[in-house]
């Protein structure tokens, strides 16, 4: 009898874990059709967002002198290279600025910085600034380096507003890419008598590179893409001549909300067209970073 009830008992025991595992397995593949759908769902709108701006401005882009003129009051003439330049140089600093900044201040948060309050405190504020919108920054910007600094409206302004911008995002996904490295190359080279600045130069850095990229591509394309901050600095919807570090600047996201505004019909394919040179930019900095990325991760 009681070799019956253990075998009963064992009998139900493994009946009720074989119907879990069926229920879980139904569940996850319930999951993954909704999170598919949504997948599809973005991608479909994202398609006919694409669809209607070729549509729209795929015939302007083409048309001559379309990036190598200047903007005109006529929405069938001039121009966007006061903006693509603008923005070309935007980006260039944004890199210069915060790719340093950014992974010094990773690298000191992960490596060197104690385990203590201030420090937590530290990278709680770090979160939340990746988060805050960039209207913000923007008004920040237009505080400090417009009036406290004295740049005035200029590009340098619209520059370090941006990098301000992108910091937190680059410092967060930095530390994510440091904090994977595995703790065996660090004490196999601590093993070897080798300093811990020359371990994180020849070990951490070179394996978090392609991590580090990643926030790098995503902060500098959200920064290349901003309007809210640049408006507030100063930029402007017109320009007749390639801008200086310490000159009036304009956009792309600019030149794309001047173009909307205007009430002519016409104006509407030139934002269109523009938002296509936008995406072409970002795509190409993206494309570069990836590149690199990807001789880093073979190496």
């Amino acid at each position: 009898m009681a070799t019956s009830f253990k075998q009963n008992d064992s009998w139900d025991t493994t009946t009720e874990f074989t119907d879990n595992i069926e229920k879980r397995e139904t569940l996850g593949k319930v999951f993954e059709v909704v999170f598919l759908l949504g997948l599809l769902i973005g991608l479909f709108i994202l398609a006919l967002l694409l669809f209607d701006i070729l549509k729209d401005g795929l015939g302007r882009f083409l048309s001559p002198g379309f990036l190598i003129e200047t903007p005109s009051r006529f929405p069938d003439q001039g121009g966007i290279r006061p903006a693509i330049v603008s923005s070309i140089l935007l980006g260039i600093i944004v890199i210069l600025v915060t790719v340093p900044i950014g992974v010094g201040a990773a690298l000191y948060l992960e490596e060197y910085a104690p385990k203590v309050w201030w420090t937590a405190i530290i990278e709680i504020n770090i979160s939340n600034l990746a988060g805050v919108p960039s209207i913000v920054y923007g008004l920040l910007g237009l505080g400090v380096f417009n009036y406290l600094l004295g740049f005035g409206p200029a590009l340098i302004s619209g520059a370090l507003t941006l990098s301000l911008l992108s910091l937190p995002v680059i410092i967060v996904t930095a530390r994510e890419a440091i904090r994977a490295v595995p703790d065996s190359l660090r004490n196999a080279s601590y093993g070897l008598g080798v300093t811990k600045w020359r371990t994180i130069s020849s070990h951490v850095i070179p394996y978090a590179i392609p991590g580090i990229l990643t926030g790098v591509i995503i902060s500098v394309s959200r920064a290349i893409g901003d309007a809210a901050s640049l408006i507030v600095v100063g930029a402007v919807g017109f320009l007749t001549f390639d801008p200086g570090l310490f000159q009036r600047f304009m956009a792309l996201p600019i030149q794309i909300y001047s173009y909307i505004t205007r009430p002519e019909p016409g104006f509407a394919d030139a934002a269109a067209a523009t938002i296509i040179a936008l995406l072409l930019l970002i795509l190409a900095l993206n494309g570069v970073a990836i590149y690199i990325r990807q001789r880093f991760s073979t190496r």
